[in-house]
């Protein structure tokens, strides 16, 4: 049972790099470096803490539940603090274009409402 949650997320964080390189691509297209580069950090800061939300999870797996739920919650705490740090850092970036930053932000974090609609 362990493999098929594991597939799962790794479909979603491979859904969420595949929509960030389609929304990248599409500012490329559009012959847009600079949007280009503000939604793919978008896309990053909200790839980034999934990913190490993920992993954070993966590594409790088999133990026992309080150590489960306390991952879970040190988890989802380190994920926003991470989260707010890579925003920090993106907004250091000269040129910064909040609407595409938002697009791939937004976008990378739809993978999971579509996710449940798939289920």
């Amino acid at each position: 049972m362990t493999d098929r949650k594991d597939s799962t997320v790794v479909k979603i964080l491979s859904y969420q790099v595949l929509i960030i390189l389609i929304i990248t691509a599409g500012f490329i297209i559009k012959g847009d470096k600079q949007h280009a580069l503000s939604a793919v950090l978008g896309g990053v800061a909200a790839f980034v803490p999934n990913l190490y939300f993920a992993l954070r999870i993966h590594r409790s797996a088999g133990q026992e539940p309080r150590k489960i739920v306390n991952s879970f919650y040190a988890g989802e705490s380190g994920k926003l603090l991470l989260t707010a740090a890579l925003f920090m850092m993106i907004f250091q970036v000269s040129n910064i274009q909040i609407l595409p930053l938002l697009i791939g932000y937004i976008a990378a974090l739809s993978v999971f409402w579509f996710a449940l609609l798939m289920r």
